[in-house]
């Protein structure tokens, strides 16, 4: 039986339920970007019926990286409001902070479902406050230390 993402669709509004995977090292946030998108994004995707989000942040890691990394602990809980294209879209996102991997080389690892047109890149935390990043709240909340589970709701 193929596993379904948990996605919920109506004529004008689409539900999501996410994971993402926040990977540091060094001082640096493991990001990805598509050449068709201006911004950077997380490591993750959606969960599967079935799934719980500690498994589908795991498999979603090592797919898109191809290296099994464990979970340190949940850090964020996001609510998500946004529109693309008039589809109004409503996340929620589960952000796990990862244990540090010192095994880690991502010099040039694809995404297996985006091909080349996805890549992984290492951004300096301190400088992330000059970049395009979803979500915007990294910009701030990954310069100290992640205490605690916070909920966040955006609405872009």
């Amino acid at each position: 039986m193929e596993e379904k993402d948990i996605v919920f669709k109506t004529n004008q509004s689409c539900f999501i339920y996410r994971v993402a995977a926040i990977i540091i090292k060094d001082n640096r946030l493991l990001m990805a970007k598509h050449e068709d998108y201006p911004c950077y994004y997380t490591v993750g995707g959606k969960v599967r019926i079935n799934e719980t989000s500690e498994e589908a942040v795991v498999r979603e890691a090592y797919e898109e990286t191809g290296i099994e990394f464990e979970i340190d602990r949940l850090s964020f809980i996001q609510e998500r409001f946004f529109e693309i294209a008039g589809e109004h879209h409503h996340e929620i996102v589960f952000y796990f902070l990862m244990k540090e991997n010192t095994n880690i080389d991502l010099h040039c690892r694809n995404f297996t479902d985006q091909g080349s047109k996805e890549s992984l890149h290492w951004l300096p935390i301190e400088s992330l406050n000059k970049t395009y990043i979803i979500p915007e709240f990294f910009k701030t909340k990954l310069l100290g230390s992640i205490v605690g589970i916070e909920h966040i709701v955006t609405k872009e």
